[in-house]
């Protein structure tokens, strides 16, 4: 399940791509609140690459910057608000929103960690280290992920979520920096962004099939929601 918890299926797949453009475009639009040139805004610039990658619609991605720009004239202002707590049998979870409505936002929450446990700042972030992920694939023959983890400045990498992907972790300050050197040392970035880690997984293989049917329920629920942008979840594999 690994550290930020993805919808399984291809039902769940198709109709996660269409929420990934609109957390996308929230992100687009907050990044572009620095400026609305990615050669000038590294924010900006990893997003719009990830917008890319998954071929948001061309009019979608320029609607966006241009919106969190302040160029449309409409006024666009999003929340940063994390929920901690926990899903049920206390696994661990962190969960991410951008709103433009903390009053709706928050009893929503509410509702939905009713069968696990929400918790106040810092109940659960303890437990999670703060770093940078890059999902990058081998663009040449060979390309040896140990070796562009040292020499792009990684602290340290993994096997990505897809077959053959590449997940290199960095300190939050050196996002922008591994993620422009990795290409010179053989791997093409899929994605760059912020999340949490955590640092005491919980074995799945200590719940029993229903009790690992009632967290991945729970964790539907919450990515279900339209102000959620990611779900960072402690449980190993």
């Amino acid at each position: 399940m690994g550290a930020q918890w993805k919808a399984k299926g291809k039902a769940q797949a198709a109709d996660a791509r269409g929420k990934l453009f609109g957390r996308l475009a929230k992100d687009i639009m907050v990044a572009a609140r620095g400026g609305a040139d990615p050669a000038l805004n590294s924010r900006l610039r990893l997003v719009v690459e990830q917008a890319r990658k998954v071929s948001m619609p061309k009019e979608t991605l320029d609607r966006a910057i241009k919106k969190g720009a302040g160029l449309t004239g409409e006024a666009v202002q999003f929340e940063h608000v994390m929920y901690e707590g926990f899903a049920p049998h206390r696994v661990p979870v962190m969960v991410e929103c951008l709103t433009d409505n903390v009053n709706r936002t928050a009893p929503e929450m509410r509702v939905l960690f009713r069968k696990g446990q929400l918790g106040t700042s810092g109940s659960v972030s303890w437990d999670f280290d703060h770093v940078g992920m890059i999902e990058a694939e081998p663009a040449t023959a060979g390309a040896d992920p140990e070796l562009a983890a040292i020499e792009a400045g990684a602290q340290d990498f993994e096997p990505g979520e897809e077959d053959g992907t590449t997940l290199f972790l960095t300190d939050p300050t050196d996002l922008d920096l591994v993620s422009r050197a990795l290409p010179t040392h053989g791997f093409s970035v899929l994605s760059a962004k912020l999340g949490y880690r955590p640092k005491n997984p919980i074995d799945p293989a200590s719940l029993g099939a229903a009790e690992l049917e009632e967290v991945e329920a729970f964790l539907a629920a919450i990515d279900g929601n339209d102000d959620v942008q990611n779900v960072f979840v402690g449980l190993a594999g």
